[in-house]
């Protein structure tokens, strides 16, 4: 069966009512302590105040444990000898595939917040068995929803979510959605805007782009982002230097073979994720272009491979983990009876700059 079983849970540090409340592993242990350290940046305080909030100690004073009170209402903290025993103890995660670098992040940091929370996280895929394949094995396990990673609903499958009102979730769904099923992404259009101007900023007014696919509201949402950069420095947009590719390795190599043999070829590449930066990196060894010598390159993601690729990639970076908490707690929501305050969440990307970008140095001639 293509399924995934991560077992992740949860204790509460300390004791309560003088019994000892006991954990599941030291990985549920390290989870509870991410979320609990994380809480308590959150509010400015330190660990030991919120550990002392959570158990309900009287030595914190009432504006400190209403801070924290409110942030661990947010995240979706209950305290484990108050939780409802017939609370779905578990969540579904479907992914297209489990292979690149995108899916793992993204699927760590679904395991981490639901973790954090003492639920248990069924992962797999759309390989084998459909989005309405899933669905029935949600009621099937009595699981609390599924998180649905780049997939495409078909109406059918949408109707059957709002009609049976299904807790679902979608992260970076590759259509735009009905507004009764809510949906997690980044500032894709912005942070592809932030990484151009980057380049222009170095000099680069030669900028070539392997995007994602039309069909992929990221993917277009990047390509858009990417223009609205060049348009706003006055440079005109040339499809001679500009593929679209799935966010595929190989794929990439393949056509970024093809933008730098181009007549007037980029002195830069902006590329629509991680995957394809890394081809783009070996389209440029195998033509004997050094990196950032004679190519910048700038990626979008900021998976753990960015920053191990040779060299190192400037990039996109978005927030994984953020991703990951927000869809667990809107998710968790959902299937508690209530509606999120908005259809669709962006969580905003961040620029992160190493030695893959430089200013520029090779003059094109045409």
């Amino acid at each position: 069966m293509d399924r995934y079983a991560v077992r992740s849970g949860v204790s509460v540090f300390g004791e309560r009512n003088g019994h000892r409340v006991t954990g599941r592993g030291k990985g549920q242990l390290e989870a509870q302590y991410g979320l609990l350290t994380s809480i308590a940046g959150e509010a400015g305080v330190s660990l030991s105040t919120v550990s002392k909030v959570v158990h309900r100690r009287r030595d914190v004073g009432a504006a400190t444990r209403e801070r924290v009170e409110e942030l661990l209402a947010r995240h979706g903290f209950v305290r484990p000898w108050e939780r409802d025993p017939a609370t779905p103890r578990q969540i579904i995660a479907v992914f297209r595939d489990l292979s690149g670098p995108y899916t793992l992040e993204v699927v760590r940091g679904i395991v981490d917040a639901a973790g954090g929370l003492g639920i248990d996280v069924v992962t797999g895929t759309t390989s084998r068995r459909s989005i309405s394949g899933w669905l029935q094995e949600c009621v099937a396990l009595g699981a609390a929803g599924i998180v649905i990673v780049i997939s495409m609903l078909s109406e059918e499958d949408q109707r059957r979510i709002v009609e049976q009102r299904l807790p679902v979730v979608l992260i970076d769904p590759l259509s735009a959605p009905s507004e009764d099923i809510p949906s997690i992404g980044v500032t894709n259009w912005s942070g592809a805007r932030d990484a151009v101007k980057h380049l222009l900023d170095l000099g680069h007014t030669r900028i070539g782009m392997v995007a994602g696919r039309s069909h992929s509201l990221a993917g277009a949402a990047r390509v858009h982002g990417y223009r609205a950069a060049l348009e706003e420095a006055g440079l005109a947009y040339d499809p001679a230097i500009v593929r679209s590719t799935d966010f595929d390795y190989a794929e990439a190599l393949a056509t970024s073979a093809q933008i730098l043999r181009a007549d007037d070829p980029p002195t830069a590449v902006f590329a629509a994720s991680d995957a394809q930066a890394l081809g783009v990196l070996e389209a440029a060894r195998q033509q004997g272009l050094a990196v950032p010598d004679d190519l910048a390159v700038m990626s979008f993601d900021d998976t753990l491979v960015a920053a191990m690729a040779c060299p190192p990639l400037s990039a996109v970076r978005q927030p994984f983990e953020e991703l990951g908490r927000e869809a667990t707690r809107v998710l968790l929501e959902l299937a508690q009876g209530r509606a999120p305050a908005s259809p669709r969440i962006e969580l905003a990307t961040e620029l992160v700059l190493r030695t893959s970008t430089s200013v520029r140095r090779r003059v094109n001639t045409t």
